[in-house]
């Protein structure tokens, strides 16, 4: 009997594997292929417009792209790109997460309203603000500077990265609301109220059991962001085009420039392959991060 049923579950346990070999072995290869190339273009000299150099070309990618101001200035942007899109993300998510919490007249149609930027497109949100809001003549922020009596500014000329960071904001703010307000829903009713009995007043209520139950919801929300945030290009792409001068190049936009307006496709793969570097340390950190807020 214990052969029968040890041989069932060998038979049954390679039936599951040969139902599963396909699908991972065509993720694999989706995976590893595209990567696979990047590496090895990454040690070779391959310009489009000059054929005629190629070969292998060792770490010579690498040190110029090192050696290239240009790389540190966009990894800067990077960083300030993604520290400010956190900070107000979570920040704003947090508070509009506590005020969608109360109950007030139309706090459903609020809610929808409150989440629906998050499902507009990159390249169509850059464009609304661009045309639309930031515009230095028929913008709605220029109208209002216009109405207070001041002078209309030119955004993306005047600040272009903090022009960048107030749109992708808008983008992903509705994002961590959503993540947080959900949070919030298994928030424990009767401990409030018990600490409301006991003289405790909203800023305590928030500092001593709000934002501690919601400290497991910030820390997703910080890792699925900061993953998305270290790739945005369209709405660069569409505002200002990494400018003026690279004020607003970020890595993954200066990948592009390297890619598709030099033609140089070894330093392109050189600087994806540190982006993959960059990206996967901030993926540990995070996963570890997050993986320590789980257990306690």
């Amino acid at each position: 009997m214990t052969r029968t049923r040890a041989s069932g579950r060998t038979v049954g346990g390679l039936r599951t594997l040969s139902l599963q070999a396909p699908a991972v072995t065509l993720l694999l290869l989706w995976m590893v292929v595209p990567l696979g190339m990047t590496i090895w273009f990454s040690f070779q000299y391959y310009n489009l417009l000059m054929p005629g150099m190629s070969g292998f070309a060792g770490a010579e990618n690498y040190e110029y792209l090192l050696t290239d101001p240009a790389l540190w200035k966009a990894m800067g942007n990077t960083l300030l790109l993604v520290g400010w899109v956190l900070a107000i993300t979570v920040g704003g998510g947090i508070l509009l997460a506590v005020l969608f919490q109360q109950e007030f007249a139309g706090r459903g149609i609020a809610r929808v309203l409150a989440i629906s930027p998050f499902f507009v497109m990159p390249t169509v949100s850059a464009l609304v603000w661009k045309n639309m809001m930031m515009h230095p003549s028929n913008g709605v922020l220029a109208w209002l500077a216009n109405t207070l009596g001041l002078p209309a500014m030119d955004w993306f000329s005047t600040l272009p990265l903090t022009s960048i960071v107030i749109i992708v904001a808008w983008q992903w703010l509705p994002f961590a609301l959503l993540i947080l307000l959900t949070a919030m829903q298994s928030l424990d009713e009767d401990q409030v109220e018990a600490a409301r009995m006991d003289g405790a007043g909203p800023i305590a209520i928030f500092f001593f059991i709000t934002l501690p139950h919601l400290k497991r919801a910030i820390s997703v929300v910080i890792m699925i962001e900061m993953i998305f945030l270290l790739t945005i290009f369209a709405e660069i792409f569409v505002t200002t085009s990494g400018g003026p001068g690279l004020a607003t190049t970020n890595l993954a936009y200066l990948i592009y420039m390297r890619a598709l307006l030099d033609f140089d496709v070894g330093i392109a793969s050189a600087g994806g392959v540190m982006a993959i570097i960059l990206a996967n340390i901030v993926a540990i950190f995070l996963v570890r991060m997050v993986a320590r807020n789980l257990e306690e």
